[in-house]
């Protein structure tokens, strides 16, 4: 799906209005949260963080920090 769209004045910075349809299609609202990246450069990635994701983020921080020297002696 391609969608062309301008940015929308929003104070003192500029918003992305993404329509209902779309949010819905991803499942996303507006407790979603949303990781922006930019692989390259020049593009945009937006990509939803759903709960799953971050309690498997929060356990693996939580691995790392308490096997830190573990890992690291593995990782030789």
């Amino acid at each position: 799906m391609s969608v062309k769209k301008k940015l929308t004045k929003h104070g003192n910075s500029y918003a992305l209005v993404i329509e209902k349809a779309i949010l819905e299609l991803l499942g996303i609202d507006d407790q979603t949260l949303l990781q922006i990246s930019t692989p390259d450069g020049s593009t945009i990635v937006v990509t939803p963080i759903h709960e799953e994701e971050k309690d498997i983020s929060k356990s693996l921080s939580k691995v790392n920090k308490k096997y830190k020297k573990t890992l690291k002696k593995l990782a030789e």
